[in-house]
């Protein structure tokens, strides 16, 4: 078997090696060979850029928000202590720290926008290096000099939007206020821009700021309670089993939400993006596939005297199919193997340089994010083959059919 295996191989590669006089047929083969290479190159810098970009969004949300989010139903948070003892106690959990959240506006003497306010304190590292240098290294609940009231946090975007600096001043206003004889007076508190912070995320920089956890709850007049606990775990791809190992700890009085859970539309949309993505740019392989058998078709043409005669001398049909789809299956494996070593060097020069130009001021990265995974690239490079391969049966089936008598009968 492998003998004659051998054999169909080596009529394969000699129809590879056309003679002068079939210039035009050894052009086609290489044109398919090219189609092949580049469709695979496309596959493989495209999905290895948008894994760049889903790990990196990955990685902003995850260190910008809780990884495991405990929350009261529609109330305060009040026994929040030993809810994070609880969640502490948990295998895996690195740390569990409560924070205030409301939304609210800020204001300053040219514009004012509407917020996220946190109330936060300094703690276990979040993934973000720049959030944790700002928060872990300011003291928010004193400013220099006490008169110009306690610190905030702004977030680059909104202090750019803003047009205030390190000192300036800001005012907070709270959504709820007092009945006064003059009318509805909102609830506002005077803070001093202490510093600016980069997540990497223009949803975050522009919304975002930050202020000391025990300022936050007796501006919102929260004596008892919290928001919510902002839990940190060792292993983020752990968060939905830690969050129900929490979840039984705490009991049912409490929502406990993992990062995946409140993420789930926007990562299930990437998914989708990446998968129609292959699909579009695997009909260049489908056009090179048809390219394959346009060629295939014209060898057998060609071939129809040798087939005739290898057919006479005892080869069998299943042994004629084997030549064709050989055939067609080194191109197919040569243009994949190019594709794969151009692609992969190709990612590799995006990941190392900038040479895309993108502008670190919008994009808050020096080169495109570059992940390449060997499983993506080994489904690229089987699918391609595969495409190659179901391309020739046609063709090899017609030339199998072919009378030996009727191919040899003028020559």
């Amino acid at each position: 078997m492998s003998r004659l295996m051998g054999f169909e191989l080596w009529i394969a590669y000699r129809y590879m090696r056309v003679r002068a006089r079939e210039i035009f047929i050894k052009l086609i083969t290489w044109l398919s060979v090219g189609g092949v290479a580049i469709g695979v190159m496309a596959l493989v810098v495209v999905l290895a850029v948008m894994t760049g970009f889903e790990k990196d969004l990955r990685e902003k949300i995850i260190g910008a928000n809780p990884h495991v989010k405990i929350t009261a139903k529609g109330k305060e948070l009040k026994n929040y202590e030993e809810l994070a003892k609880a969640a502490l106690e948990v295998k895996g959990v690195k740390s569990a720290r409560p924070y205030v959240e409301r939304k609210m506006m800020i204001s300053t003497k040219k514009s004012a926008r509407g917020v996220l306010l946190r109330g936060v304190k300094a703690g276990a590292a979040s993934g973000l290096p720049d959030l944790d240098r700002v928060v872990n290294s300011t003291d928010l609940s004193v400013t220099a000099g006490r008169e110009m009231g306690p610190g905030i946090l702004l977030g680059a975007e909104l202090a750019k939007n803003l047009g205030v600096m390190q000192g300036d001043k800001v005012r907070v206003f709270s959504p709820g206020g007092a009945e006064t004889p003059a009318g509805f007076l909102p609830r506002f508190r005077v803070f001093t821009v202490v510093e600016t912070f980069v997540t990497g995320m223009y949803e975050y920089d522009s919304a975002w700021v930050l202020i000391d956890l025990d300022e936050a709850r007796d501006f919102l007049r929260m004596e008892e309670g919290v928001t919510g606990i902002d839990i940190r775990v060792e292993e983020p791809a752990n968060a939905a089993s830690l969050a129900r190992a929490i979840e039984g700890k705490a009991g049912g009085d409490y929502l406990v939400r993992d990062w995946m859970e409140m993420n789930r539309s926007l990562f299930g949309a990437m998914k989708l993006e990446k998968l129609t993505m292959f699909l579009v740019l695997g009909l260049i392989i489908v056009v090179a596939a048809f390219n394959i058998a346009s060629t295939l078709i014209m060898v057998v043409m060609d071939k129809t005297r040798d087939i005739g005669i290898l057919k006479s001398m005892g080869a069998s049909k299943k042994a004629i199919m084997q030549i064709f789809m050989l055939k067609g299956a080194l191109i197919g494996v040569t243009g994949t193997v190019l594709g794969v070593f151009l692609g992969v060097s190709l990612g590799l020069l995006l990941k190392s340089t900038n040479i895309l130009g993108l502008p670190p001021d919008v994009f808050y990265m020096s080169a495109v994010p570059v992940e390449m995974q060997a499983g993506t690239i080994a489904v690229i490079a089987l699918s391609s083959v595969f495409v190659c391969l179901a391309a020739t049966v046609y063709p090899a089936w017609q030339a199998a059919r072919l009378d030996p008598v009727e191919t040899i009968r003028y020559e």
